[in-house]
């Protein structure tokens, strides 16, 4: 089955509406060809059906990445109004839009396989954080350095740090918080410490 069979572009654009925050058309179109990438290599049929975790399926990928952006958007405002910052957004939603994009490759071996069309082995792995694979995929395409370097978010990842970066770090902290107390009844912190595939 090939791309178009699958029209990628449709799903994500259809998943993503904080795709219209960005007000570069440039930048959008460069975020939905890297899911479009992603997908496609990672065998997936449809972008719902990949999971917020490799153990927590009741949530899907694209919840956690809408609420992160959406999150984000709202902080931003805040840092705006109220603080008299003067954060980004394009940069924001655009990283935000792309933080998880890495799990396209990362957890094919976590799904059922009726869910997968035919993975790529040069790309899909558990060995690579979906955070330094995202990353690889919004250098692929082109996004700016400055999405790029907010993409990585496990400590350590990215020497130093902008105000977008931690934007959506912090942003997608409390997504997964949210998320992991929801589903498991416990914290993001406690379920890193149980369950997280990197350290």
């Amino acid at each position: 089955m090939s791309t178009t069979d699958r029209d990628f572009e449709s799903q994500v654009r259809d998943a993503f509406p904080e795709l219209e925050h960005i007000d570069d058309a440039d930048l959008r179109d460069r975020v939905v060809e890297a899911w479009v990438l992603g997908l496609e290599r990672g065998g997936w049929r449809r972008i719902e059906d990949i999971p917020y975790a490799w153990n927590i399926h009741d949530v899907t990928n694209v919840e956690h990445v809408r609420g992160v952006a959406r999150i984000a958007l709202e902080t931003a405002r805040e840092q705006r109004e109220f603080h008299g910052a003067d954060p980004d957004i394009d940069v924001i939603v655009a990283a935000c839009l792309l933080h998880d994009v890495g799990k396209c490759y990362e957890y094919p071996d976590f799904v059922d396989d009726d869910l997968l069309a035919d993975p790529d082995p040069r790309y899909v792995s558990e060995e690579i954080p979906h955070s330094i694979s995202g990353y690889a995929l919004a250098h692929e395409v082109g996004c700016p350095l400055a999405v790029q370097r907010a993409i990585p978010h496990f400590l350590g990842e990215v020497p130093t740090r902008t105000l977008e970066a931690e934007l959506v770090k912090s942003a997608n902290s409390a997504s997964s918080n949210a998320i992991t107390q929801a589903t498991m009844g416990i914290t993001l912190q406690e379920w890193v410490e149980e369950y997280s595939q990197t350290s």
